[in-house]
């Protein structure tokens, strides 16, 4: 009766001081707290409600926190509770088992990405001849598997994401605009298929997930269930999908509900399926 949970972190989970979104008067905020430090710095925020529900979920179900960050990033995060056996980076890229980077994962993403799209230098060339200097901060690179560019909002032209966007889905990629991060993501490159491999490994009866971008619409589709915050690029698109949730609450607070809802919905999938197990058939006479 294992049930796997899937979540997104930035955004979804987890929040920045800009991303927090304390519309409320002080008085009435919720206490929070800080889950990841960098450079010295407190860097991202969930409620300590959340925190608690966290704990509780992480202890009866097989949560996997599914990121495009890459693992560097990712091991800022410190998260409530005991640390997850299993882990997605880098959009799908890396599967950490206990921390380490799954060899067998790796060699089939490679194999995948070399057979269904154009490669990352193409790609880096492209964004290096048109990427505006007036306007772009950084240009990084994320487990050598994709790319992505940091910007100056205010200045970027709003016709160049969506260019740029048309430009690479005829290469096999894909291009997320998030913040002040323009991504740039092979489409064979997913969250879905690694937490897929993850629920093949656990064994799980139950998929549930959360997202808010649309790099994660694909392990959204892919769950029995799933929610999406009432902001982020999903929300900003009107996207939908029968299965999933869109909630109403935005910022740290949305982050709260979803881990409410996550913990009731897998609480309620193993009440059902006990009491399945606990009918007793007569034998046939």
């Amino acid at each position: 009766m294992t049930v796997l949970v899937a979540s997104d972190l930035d955004r979804t989970l987890i929040y920045s001081n800009a991303a927090l979104g304390l519309g409320m008067p002080d008085a009435v905020a919720p206490r929070l707290l800080c889950v990841e430090v960098h450079e010295h710095k407190p860097l991202s925020y969930m409620t300590e409600r959340a925190a608690g529900l966290l704990t509780k979920l992480a202890q009866d179900t097989v949560f996997v926190p599914t990121t495009t960050r890459t693992r560097k990033q990712y091991q800022r995060i410190s998260l409530p509770g005991l640390p997850p056996k299993y882990a997605i980076c880098a959009n799908g890229g890396q599967l950490l088992v206990d921390g380490i980077s799954d060899r067998d994962w790796r060699e089939q993403v490679a194999s995948r990405l070399a057979a269904e799209c154009a490669p990352l230098a193409e790609i880096r060339a492209h964004l290096g001849r048109t990427a505006d200097p007036a306007w772009l901060r950084k240009e990084r690179v994320a487990e050598e598997l994709f790319a992505y560019l940091v910007v100056e909002r205010s200045l970027l032209p709003e016709d160049w994401v969506k260019e740029l966007a048309v430009w690479a889905e005829a290469r096999g990629w894909t291009v997320s605009l998030q913040g002040r991060k323009i991504y740039a993501v092979p489409k064979p490159l997913t969250k879905s298929a690694a937490v897929r491999e993850v629920a093949r490994r656990t064994g799980a009866r139950l998929t549930l997930a959360a997202g808010d971008s649309l790099l994660d619409a694909d392990l959204l589709l892919a769950a029995d269930r799933a929610w999406r915050p009432g902001h982020g690029e999903l929300a900003e698109a009107g996207w939908r999908a029968p299965h999933v949730v869109a909630l109403p609450q935005m910022g740290v607070a949305a982050g709260e509900e979803i881990v409410r809802l996550l913990r009731q919905e897998a609480r309620r999938f193993r009440r059902e399926r006990q009491g399945i197990s606990s009918v007793v058939i007569p034998p046939l006479a």
